[in-house]
């Protein structure tokens, strides 16, 4: 399997993360979503040119980090799940949580990370808006990790690997300190070997890009 990816991704985040949770090996292709060149050349692979993209070894392609999560679900059954079996309430619940955090977290959050890097022109309303979301997740969040060691309960799932990889980049434009339970998961994200391996691909490429940005 080819996985199509930008390391700077949250959304590609997420599927790596699931894929070392899983044990899962792929054939990683990173593409420069940044480089016009290279993102046209992606394009003439997926013409929507969003990543990540799976490109499975029996030629069936999955778009969207969820929609891959699920593929992975589907055909490695004896792997660790991120989505409980069934039909009953903790598979909706994860469902429902990983929805919930690509649309009312990583998404505001992107906003707010490519106005500070320049990406997208300033706007006020956006950001404000951003950051409405954002705090409702952050209040959300903080009140189920009261009683979880993780977002939908004792076991790491579909929703983590959602929720994770955004915290990293929320630390530099709207912080969680005041959210204790928020800041004690982020602890235990850290530690966790599926994070760990993503993080130590793309955090050396975030400096070199921040520091070029304060530089400039």
């Amino acid at each position: 399997m080819k996985l199509y990816y930008f390391p700077l991704s949250t959304y590609s985040q997420k599927a790596m993360i699931a894929f070392n949770e899983k044990g899962v090996a792929y054939d990683p292709v990173v593409v420069q979503l940044l480089v016009p060149a290279e993102r046209a050349e992606f394009e003439k692979i997926y013409p929507i040119g969003k990543v990540p993209f799976l490109q499975a070894a029996d030629d069936h392609a999955v778009p969207e980090s969820t929609s891959i999560i699920e593929y992975l679900e589907d055909k490695f059954p004896g792997t660790p799940r991120l989505i409980p079996a069934g039909n009953g309430d903790a598979p909706r619940q994860v469902r429902f949580t990983d929805r919930m955090t690509d649309l009312y977290f990583t998404e505001p959050l992107s906003e707010l990370v490519s106005q500070q890097l320049g990406l997208r022109p300033k706007d006020d309303d956006k950001a404000a808006r951003a950051r409405k979301y954002i705090g409702m997740i952050y209040a959300h969040w903080d009140q189920r990790l009261a009683t979880r060691k993780w977002l939908c309960g004792d076991d790491f799932s579909m929703a983590d690997c959602a929720a994770i990889p955004g915290l990293f980049y929320a630390q530099s434009v709207m912080p969680f300190a005041a959210y204790p339970h928020i800041v004690a998961y982020w602890q235990r994200a850290q530690q966790r070997p599926s994070y760990a391996k993503v993080r130590a691909e793309f955090e050396p490429i975030w400096d070199e890009m921040v520091g070029q940005d304060r530089a400039a």
